[in-house]
């Protein structure tokens, strides 16, 4: 029987943000965080918890040596492209990554013997939904290939599973949100899309304006509605979920989020609240692949890991990214 490093979790992507704030969390519980990442999207200032090996996870010669040196019990797989209007432009950088990489890495860990893995999935794989809030077994459609491909390599765990014993959970996220400011770490991406970093950015000068994509949409406000959940809530339900499958238990596939929608209007508002700054907002076309309504029912998370969001509002999350961004953002230091 192969011999394993209870207290090694390997971390593919931990250099990125929900990543690399995992990492603290698993550091927390004084379990060593090996973080693999190419660094094509994530950031070496990030890596703060263990040790750091650079490697894709389309390299199977490193993922062999970084699997035999450090015997992980487990692996946490962040290491995606996760950005669907790229997505769109170029679906090849998404099925190579996301989805061949991701076989590159499930045929590594059969090989050495790692048995179980934590996956960063998406509420993407759900499209625009059929009803809400979206649980769990609504139908599955994708309108992207980002989503199309964190929707095959769910597939791909299923049947890893029944054919190599893989014990396997996939969490599906909604929208991450947040910081973990004391620990230096938050949310920084390049190009930036994502609508709480790139308000904050306005607020604190680094851009003139924010694009509004759509404000035509069925909903109160005409703009977008999705459900936020803060990272380190993430980070907890990726301790608990990889718990659960150390203790011997079922496979799990997730809804992560805090079953309550903020619009974009919203959010901009509660930047504005949290900064005391003007945020200067400019309408924009709606962008493809953008349901108009995402909200969570994590009522199976709840009952499963005993999981509770403890940072569920929107003025908490935005407060944590600001005290970040305006700090260790690296556009503050520039």
């Amino acid at each position: 029987m192969r011999r394993v490093s209870d207290n090694i979790i390997l971390v593919t992507g931990g250099a990125g943000y929900v990543g690399s704030h995992v990492c603290k969390a698993l550091a927390d519980t004084g379990v060593t965080p090996v973080v693999y990442d190419n660094l094509s999207r994530g950031h070496s200032w990030a890596v703060r918890f263990g040790p750091f090996e650079r490697g894709d996870i389309a390299d199977r010669q490193r993922l062999d040596e970084v699997l035999v040196r450090y015997r992980p019990a487990a692996v946490l797989h962040f290491a995606a492209l996760a950005d669907v209007a790229e997505s769109l432009k170029r679906p090849e950088l998404y099925y190579n990554n996301n989805v061949a990489g991701t076989l590159t890495l499930l045929d590594a860990m059969v090989a050495a013997g790692v048995g179980t893995i934590v996956f960063s999935s998406t509420c993407a794989v759900y499209g625009t939904p059929s009803r809400l809030p979206v649980q769990e077994d609504l139908p599955l459609a994708p309108v992207s290939p980002y989503g199309w491909s964190k929707r095959f390599v769910e597939q791909i765990l299923v049947d890893y599973s029944a054919a190599h014993g893989l014990a396997y959970a996939s969490l599906r996220y909604f929208n991450a949100a947040g910081a973990a400011p004391e620990a230096g770490i938050g949310e920084d991406h390049s190009p930036e899309r994502h609508l709480i970093p790139l308000a904050l950015d306005v607020a604190a000068g680094f851009r003139p304006s924010i694009g509004v994509f759509g404000e035509d949409y069925a909903t109160p406000d005409g703009t977008c509605i999705r459900d936020y959940t803060h990272v380190l809530d993430l980070a907890d339900a990726h301790i608990r979920a990889l718990g659960h499958l150390r203790a011997g238990r079922s496979n799990l596939t997730l809804n992560l989020g805090n079953g309550v929608g903020y619009s974009v209007r919203e959010v901009i508002d509660a930047v504005e609240h949290v900064t005391g700054r003007r945020v200067t907002r400019v309408s924009r076309a709606r962008r493809p692949g953008d349901p108009p309504v995402l909200i969570a029912d994590s009522s199976r998370a709840r009952a499963l890991l005993g999981w509770v969001p403890a940072r569920s509002t929107i003025e908490a999350q935005v407060e944590d990214a600001w005290r970040w961004h305006r700090i260790h953002s690296p556009r503050a230091v520039a």
